[in-house]
């Protein structure tokens, strides 16, 4: 299991963790997930070809768990439809 595979199973056991917008932008560049910082404002944008939606996420830290959770969702239907493996 590599490490982005272990810190994404970290992020589904514990949403609530002291998790970082490094943390998310290591699993989604692992994954093959687009996650941009904000050209203002303060939320990052995480988006793939293969899904018609954009989640945003904010930067303050620590990330709220309902962020993570959506984030491990969107990693999941990536995974689905493409087949990415880290």
């Amino acid at each position: 299991m590599s490490q982005a595979e272990k810190r994404l199973e970290a992020m589904r056991r514990n949403p609530v963790g002291d998790w970082t917008i490094a943390d998310v932008e290591a699993v989604c560049r692992a994954f093959g997930i687009a996650c941009h910082p904000p050209a203002r404002g303060s939320h990052y944008d995480v988006s793939h070809p293969s899904q018609p939606e954009i989640l945003t996420v904010p930067f303050k830290r620590p990330i709220r768990p309902v962020y993570i959770r959506k984030l491990v969702a969107f990693v999941d239907r990536v995974r689905e439809e493409t087949d990415v493996r880290p």
